[in-house]
């Protein structure tokens, strides 16, 4: 059974009020530690989000893309999990999809044994956005550009019933925690600063909902490197500081393996390939995230890139290929990459890749 469908099942188990102690779980008084069943804070199955492009006299429906298809993951309380893939591979629609930003079509998302959205025992989206958060790439297009900083940081703890003082005090202490100057920066507009304190705001905003989640999606990406280091060990800093999930979205291979946990790929709207970061990085087992780590630049001058490791640009989304997804670029290509898709598998590491199960019938898959 799937982690969605067990945690479905557990809505009605108690669930214990201290942050991160999920699930059908106890405490030992002895060492501390957690013991019995516990479940993943988030856990998402089979999201799927295709957009209808229209046009014609009758603005009828001509194409569909198929942005996110039926993408299965968990994020366990208080680890990173970083997602990775190449532009138009889904990684922003799937965060847009967890904050339901965007409705899917279908897929169900649990938090915290909760199905969002289920008419019976759910979890509403007004909840959800309190416990979850996003933090978008534009950091100016993020904020409003009529509102000082101090009452950008304190405009959602107001919608949710907060009084004004106390969103006020909160935004202060906020700020304080993302290393600005209340005293110099809560009047200040948008425009009055510069992009790294622009996303410091938008950090502490999210923040500002007192959140479990925080979704990054590609938060540093617009920074310049020294500001990127910055703001990356002010994540660190803030996820023990608050006791923080977080779900990083990035196409820089070097700002996941220093933040994340686990790594999720993600290939023309699939996930490709999923497990702990540092396996991932060492051995992948999906030829695309081996091409995606042979791309990163060396500094290295005896390790040159002689060839591009990976040639040709993703399929169309409107038509993707049949079978594997990336059986048009792979070079370990087989009739049976074409013909059906890989599963994910099982485990700790899982890819969805013909030559990592030895039943698939790739011929590279009977020696594994």
């Amino acid at each position: 059974m799937s982690v969605a469908k067990d945690a479905a099942l557990l809505v009605g188990a108690p669930r214990s009020n201290a942050r991160g102690k999920l699930g059908r779980s106890t405490v030992d008084t002895g060492t501390g530690e957690l013991v019995g069943q516990t479940w993943p804070l988030l856990a998402v199955e089979n999201l799927t989000k295709h957009f209808a492009l229209k046009g014609g006299l009758l603005n009828r429906t001509k194409a569909v893309v198929q942005a996110v298809d039926g993408v299965s993951f968990d994020v366990q309380t208080g680890e990173t999990l970083g997602i990775v893939g190449e532009s138009g591979c889904g990684k922003s629609t799937t965060a847009r999809l967890l904050m339901h930003l965007i409705p899917p079509d279908i897929g169900s998302i649990v938090f915290d044994g909760l199905v969002v959205g289920a008419a019976d025992g759910g979890l509403s989206h007004r909840d959800l956005h309190r416990q979850m958060q996003m933090v978008f790439q534009e950091s100016y297009a993020s904020l409003n550009p009529r509102l000082p900083v101090a009452m950008s940081i304190a405009f959602g703890p107001l919608v949710h019933g907060l009084a004004k003082s106390a969103a006020l005090k909160r935004a202060m202490k906020l700020l304080e925690a993302v290393g600005l100057d209340p005293m110099l920066f809560a009047n200040r507009y948008p425009h009055e600063l510069s992009g790294g304190q622009r996303q410091r705001i938008n950090i502490a905003r999210a923040l500002a909902l007192e959140p479990r989640i925080v979704i990054l999606d590609e938060a540093v990406s617009a920074l310049d490197k020294s500001v990127e280091a910055q703001v990356l060990n002010l994540l660190v800093d803030l996820k023990a500081q608050f006791d923080l999930t977080y779900v990083f979205i990035s196409h820089d291979l070097n700002v996941v393996r220093y933040i994340s946990d686990r790594v999720m790929v993600m290939y023309l709207g699939k996930v490709a390939e999923v497990g702990p970061s540092e396996v991932i990085l060492k051995s992948p087992g999906h030829p695309y995230t081996a091409a995606l780590l042979a791309s990163m630049p060396s500094l290295d001058p005896d390790h040159r890139t002689e060839e591009a490791p990976l040639s040709g640009d993703p399929p169309n989304p409107i038509d993707p290929p049949s079978g594997c997804r990336f059986h048009t670029r792979c070079k370990f290509a087989a009739p049976v990459c074409s013909q059906q898709a890989p599963d994910l598998g099982e485990g700790t590491h899982q890819v969805a890749c013909h030559m990592a199960h030895g039943s698939s019938g790739h011929p590279a898959a009977i020696a594994a």
